[in-house]
Parts: structure tokens; C-alpha cells; sequence
């Protein structure tokens, strides 16, 4: 895959450390999390590559070129602050300042609103749009000069949920078109809904990098349930392929070691005189995995 963005070593010190030495690559039409809680080194991290705040030490490549200069700014499309849009002027009038500013053609405009969902709104005054509605407005900014990379900065946050979920199905939309993104949060649930993959970043420090799926080191865990379940549990055992097997909630849960189809497992229970009403097989979900990196990360 084409490597859109290559950060090597980055670091930034205030009077703390705020981005501690993190390294990671993005690869085009992929959509990335950076990951963590406030203060954990996101927006500082977008402000280093956007050339808005100054690196203490580190690089990075856009697009294979040695930083960030004007050229390759107008291949990113980004919202890190809440865009100064005109209150009075209307959606359109907006954004026709914003074309002309970028040297966009006013075509663009209802490309960008029918995008996100706002076409039939345009003639409307900003200050009568709601919270979800003006960050909508700010993707279809940032969307104007057709970017190759997207970038969010917390796209959602004080969004209601019919808010989030609006914001969550236009990332996916263009995402589908091929644009590259990189979304910040702190919301474990959005970046699993949304992002195939994540840095996560704690204290500065990026403790992962890669794709979502890969994340736990586990091969996920079967729940199963039959009519007697010390005989369940003592048939999964003999199999020698589960790391754990518990009862919980009426559920048996099985922690695999070696990988096994569900269907696979059923014939194996079958043959040994076991009819399963239950059998469903499940990954740890990302804030389980998150959870788990920390402990380990001991941070």
C-alpha cells in the first residue's frame, strides 16, 4: 500500500512532554484513530503535521516529501479549530468565501453539502444550524478543494447521539471514495466503528499502531451454552485448544489458543454427544483491548 504520511521519532516538549518520540505510518484510502484521552498528545501531534506548532525532534513525510510545506497542505483538508464561519450569511454564502479563498470552483458547493447532508439546508442562515449541523458545514469546508487526506479533530465531541451517528455515516461515505483519514478521539467506540486502524497514544506515548483487528494479541473467545454445562466445560478442556474455559452468565466462555471455525468447534462438540443451544464466536472489544494495552504499557 502507498504510504501517505511517515512520522519518524516525533517528539514535542513544552514544559512537559507532550508527544513522546511516536512513530507510525498511515497508508492511503485507510481510515486512522489517534487515539487517548484529553491531554494525551492528539491535537499537538496534528499540529506538528500541519506546521502550526514547531517539533522539538522527529520527521515526518507527506505523500513521501520531507514535511509540510504549501503544496502539500492543499492535498489535506482539516478541521482542528471550529472554522469562523459568518453567523448571519447563509450555509452556501459561506462557503463561496471559502471556495474563493481556496480558489475552488462554486461548483464544488453542493457537491460538498449533498456530502453532508445539508444540500437542503443551504439557504439557511449559520447561526440557525445546530450543534451536529455546523460540524457537518466544517467536513464540507474541509472537502471543498477535494483533498487526498481528511483530517478530524474530534469530530464528534458534544454531539448528541443522532449527532454522532450522522458525523460517523459521512466518515464512512468518504471514506468510500477513496479519501485517506485520520480521526481524533477519545471515544473508544467511535474509533471501532469507524476506523480499520489506530495509535493510540497515552502520556504522549504511542503504546500501538497498526490495524484495529490486530490489536489484541487474542484470537477472540467462543460463548457457548448446552443443556449440562460441567460437561460442556470438561469436553472443551480435553480439546486442548482453549487458553481458558469459564462459566459466566449462564454462558460458557471459551478463550481460544488455536484458532478454530465455529462450525468447526459444533462438529467436534457433536461428535462427543453435545447439542449446543447457544454458539457464537466474538472478539475482545476495543476498549478491552485498550485497557489491556495500558496495563501492560504499565502507564
Amino acid at each position: 500500500m502507498e504510504k501517505i504520511l511517515e512520522v519518524k521519532n516525533l517528539t514535542k516538549k513544552f514544559r512537559h512532554i507532550a508527544v513522546n518520540n511516536i512513530s507510525f505510518d498511515v497508508e492511503k484510502g485507510n481510515v486512522y484513530g489517534l487515539l487517548g484521552p484529553n491531554g494525551s498528545g492528539k491535537s499537538t501531534t496534528f499540529g506538528m503535521l500541519l506546521s502550526t506548532i514547531n517539533p522539538t525532534s522527529g520527521s515526518w513525510k507527506w505523500f513521501g516529501k520531507e514535511g509540510t510545506d504549501t503544496d502539500t497542505l492543499k492535498k489535506i483538508g482539516a478541521i482542528i479549530e471550529q472554522p469562523n464561519f459568518y453567523p448571519y450569511l447563509s450555509a452556501e454564502k459561506n462557503l463561496e468565501i471559502v471556495a474563493e479563498i481556496k480558489g475552488v470552483p462554486k461548483a464544488r458547493i453542493d457537491e460538498v453539502l449533498h456530502v453532508v447532508k445539508l444540500l437542503d439546508r443551504k439557504k439557511d442562515a449559520f447561526r440557525t444550524y445546530s450543534l451536529g449541523m455546523k460540524q457537518r458545514l466544517s467536513i464540507a469546508s474541509a472537502l471543498l478543494a477535494n483533498p487526498e487526506v481528511l483530517i478530524l479533530d474530534e469530530p464528534t465531541n458534544g454531539l448528541d447521539p443522532e449527532g454522532i451517528i450522522q458525523i460517523r455515516e459521512i466518515i464512512n461515505q468518504i471514506a468510500k471514495s477513496g479519501t485517506t483519514i485520520i480521526v481524533a478521539s477519545h471515544l473508544l467506540d467511535e474509533i471501532e466503528k469507524i476506523c480499520s486502524h489506530v495509535i493510540v497514544l497515552k502520556h504522549g506515548t504511542a503504546i500501538y499502531s497498526g490495524s484495529v483487528d490486530a490489536m489484541s494479541n487474542t484470537k477472540g473467545f467462543f460463548e457457548l451454552k448446552a443443556g449440562n454445562s460441567s460437561e460442556l466445560m470438561s469436553v472443551l478442556q480435553s480439546f486442548g485448544i482453549f487458553s481458558s474455559v469459564k462459566e459466566r452468565e449462564n454462558l460458557v466462555v471459551a478463550q481460544i489458543a488455536e484458532d478454530i471455525s465455529a462450525s468447526e468447534l459444533n462438529r467436534k462438540l457433536f461428535e462427543k454427544g453435545i447439542s449446543l443451544s447457544h454458539l457464537q464466536k466474538k472478539k475482545e472489544s476495543l476498549e478491552t483491548q485498550f485497557l489491556e494495552l495500558v496495563k501492560q504499557n504499565n502507564l
